[in-house]
């Protein structure tokens, strides 16, 4: 299966539960891989016959910027199910993490995969 990539997305937003969080705008990393037949947009080289991945970038920034979800969890499953809305989307993997959240770990952070027939 083919795949679109967004790699190392960093998106400002308001995630977790402590009052901190609930306040202040943090960093968080959003990886996404959408899995789709895209044969033919390469055969026809039309853009209309591909997940547009820029159409899909604005809609994940959109949404983690103002979700205010308490989990990366449920973060991750909005931007999963905004993803297999596009046509033409089966698959998708996204890891969402929040960088410097532990001591002494770069990130920490969740990675789902979802299909369309679920």
């Amino acid at each position: 299966m083919d795949k679109i990539l967004i790699k190392d997305l960093l998106v400002r937003g308001i995630i977790g539960v402590n009052d901190w969080e609930r306040e202040n705008l943090q960093d968080i990393l959003i990886n996404i891989e959408i899995e789709a037949d895209l044969s033919q947009a390469g055969a026809s080289d039309q853009l209309e016959e591909s997940i547009n991945y820029r159409t899909v970038t604005k809609r994940v920034i959109e949404h983690t910027e103002t979700a205010k979800r308490l989990t990366v969890e449920a973060l991750a499953a909005d931007l999963a199910a905004i993803c297999l809305k596009e046509r033409g989307a089966q698959k998708v993997r996204v890891r969402v993490e929040k960088p410097g959240a532990v001591r002494f770990a770069r990130s920490v952070g969740i990675e789902i995969e979802r299909s369309s027939e679920s």
